[in-house]
């Protein structure tokens, strides 16, 4: 939900419309960018009945604007996905179903999430991977805080921190040993700021890259 990740999410579309359509093409786009920092506190006071308000008012707003489907770009928020989709008419682009398939589509099953604590640990989202035919695994709790700071205390503040790098790929390079994970999902939106897929042992899925592709997918299916 920060401004930094929704940034990506504006540059991928239009490289992905550029590069479907040629010449001058970009990507017709309405975008709610909502101010963080109540987001965030309502997430740290478990506040979800706030956020979910917030999410279905920006949606229906969005719907009344023109909109002809609605991302919620953040995985985190797809905590209220299903009160979001039951609030308007058209459809929601879900950011696990999609990572679930890509995951499975590249052969992996068993994928170490790294996201927030609140992404990790609460099952909104691990029962959408499951549902997709994935068993994601996640880190140890002394790992789980270092992702949650990296995120609020550097990523969305804009900060790129080479120890935190590092320390992420300890993350994943550690889960490979010991819990025979064989992919990693970058379950945050800002992760792909920190980490390269070259970065890491196993292969990566970068949920806000295959979350825009699946959006660029569903405007060009005419």
């Amino acid at each position: 939900m920060s401004w930094e990740s929704t940034a990506v999410y504006y540059r991928l579309l239009n490289r992905l419309a550029r590069a479907a359509l040629g010449g001058h093409h970009s990507a017709p786009l309405l975008i709610w960018s909502v101010d963080f920092a109540p987001i965030a506190a309502m997430q740290a006071q478990g506040d979800w009945e706030g956020a979910s308000a917030v999410m279905v008012e920006a949606a229906r707003k969005l719907e009344t604007a023109g909109a002809d489907a609605v991302l919620i770009c953040a995985n985190t928020m797809h905590r209220m996905a299903d009160e979001v989709a039951a609030s308007v008419a058209i459809p929601l682009i879900h950011i696990a179903e999609v990572t679930s398939r890509a995951v499975r589509a590249a052969g992996a099953r068993r994928p170490l999430l790294l996201a927030t604590r609140y992404t990790m640990e609460q099952a909104f989202y691990r029962d959408r991977l499951e549902a997709g035919g994935v068993s994601p695994v996640i880190p140890p709790r002394q790992a789980r805080a270092r992702l949650q700071a990296i995120i609020f205390d550097e990523l969305v503040q804009g900060r790129i921190e080479a120890a935190s790098r590092a320390a992420f790929v300890d993350i994943v390079t550690a889960a490979v040993a010991e819990e025979e994970v064989d992919a990693a999902i970058l379950g945050c939106t800002e992760f792909g700021l920190l980490v390269d897929p070259a970065d890491l042992p196993v292969p990566s899925f970068d949920t806000t890259e295959l979350h825009a592709r699946a959006a660029m997918d569903f405007a060009l299916e005419d």
